[in-house]
């Protein structure tokens, strides 16, 4: 069971006539209804925990899955929750699937608020009325988030990188993840999410609410708890490649919406995981009819390590552990090499 699938953008545009009749973008006295989309695809337990966490909060929820084996659906709908199945018509992403699950919210009571979340997330008790007590008071505000935390930090090294990763600063923000809450008529205004990203979707929706006027801000509060699942370097590995993807499209967006954070990085691990060891390569070649060249290897390694200890000098000053600081900037150094792949495949893929 589930609706004809139609394109992002005509899902949107319908959804913002519904929410946004007026035409400075208030609510209408009859809204007030937070809505909630569940995204997912086999994600087994995970789900039944997330959709657990949702029982008795006051907000509408609906389930989207994209082309689940396992059965999720059946498990969403044995809980009471509304389903939506994504069809095959086009591409499956996270960003059609929230596009798809707030134009079926639309279809119901007025949405003020819509809250997305990832199904191997467990939203905290309290924050649905934090986030929209937030988004209330301040009217600048087009989405909000709170802390979430890695579920099962000390399982391994790959689920304590998340956990520092998910522990972003309070205040003002650029861009969310993809567990947040937006205010439904600045959502629909910005027509949702581009249904053509596959990773980095949050990011790109983020900077054009940015240019409409809409603030982002993550308040002190926890919103919740989320379990990657990602215990051997080949799950780290995978999502290292996402997020050099997701840095590759951000570079190219136009000047007024990308992340120049992000354009850095893009430089930065062409640099450090492409630039630097073809010239260490080179030396090592060029040893033979050279041997001062045989020296250029052993500099670059001195040069690895200097840049391993200040990132963790920085990252200690940040108010991290000794531990945490090291195992972060060791990994900071490592990811440069899946995120290149990641963004020489953007590349290829223009």
């Amino acid at each position: 069971m589930g609706i004809k699938s139609v394109t992002a953008a005509n899902d949107v545009g319908t959804a913002q006539r519904d929410v946004a009749p007026g035409r400075d973008g208030a609510a209408s006295a009859a809204s007030g209804v937070i809505g909630i989309v569940v995204i997912g695809r086999n994600e087994g337990e995970r789900l039944t925990r997330c959709l657990e966490s949702l029982r008795g909060q006051d907000g509408v929820v609906v389930y989207v899955d994209s082309a689940s084996t396992d059965g999720s659906a059946d498990r969403a709908r044995e809980m009471g929750v509304e389903v939506v199945v994504l069809d095959g018509s086009s591409r499956l992403s996270a960003a059609r699937g929230r596009n798809e699950g707030f134009a079926r919210l639309a279809q119901g009571a007025p949405t003020e608020f819509v809250q997305f979340v990832d199904g191997d997330c467990e939203i905290a008790p309290g924050w649905l009325e934090r986030g929209a007590a937030a988004l209330r008071e301040d009217a600048t505000l087009g989405v909000v988030c709170g802390r979430l935390r890695e579920k099962w930090r000390e399982r391994s090294v790959y689920a304590r990188l998340c956990d520092m990763e998910w522990d972003g600063p309070v205040g003002e923000i650029r861009e969310c993840g993809g567990v947040a809450m937006y205010r439904a008529a600045a959502f629909a205004g910005a027509r949702g999410f581009n249904a053509a990203i596959r990773w980095g979707e949050e990011g790109e929706l983020c900077g054009r609410l940015r240019k409409a006027g809409s603030r982002i801000v993550r308040i002190d509060a926890p919103m919740g708890v989320h379990d990657a699942g990602i215990n051997s370097l080949g799950g780290w590995w995978r999502r290292a490649v996402h997020a050099g993807h997701a840095y590759a499209l951000s570079a190219a967006l136009p000047e007024d919406v990308r992340s120049e954070q992000k354009r850095r990085r893009v430089w930065s691990n062409v640099l450090w995981a492409a630039v630097m060891p073809m010239v260490g390569v080179a030396g090592l070649i060029g040893a033979a009819w050279w041997r001062w060249l045989g020296a250029l290897p052993v500099l670059l390694m001195i040069v690895y390590a200097m840049q391993v200890f200040r990132v963790c000098l920085r990252t200690a000053r940040e108010g991290r552990s000794a531990g945490d600081a090291w195992v972060y900037s060791v990994f900071c150094l490592l990811a440069k090499w899946p995120q290149v792949v990641g963004q020489i495949k953007y590349w290829r893929g223009r």
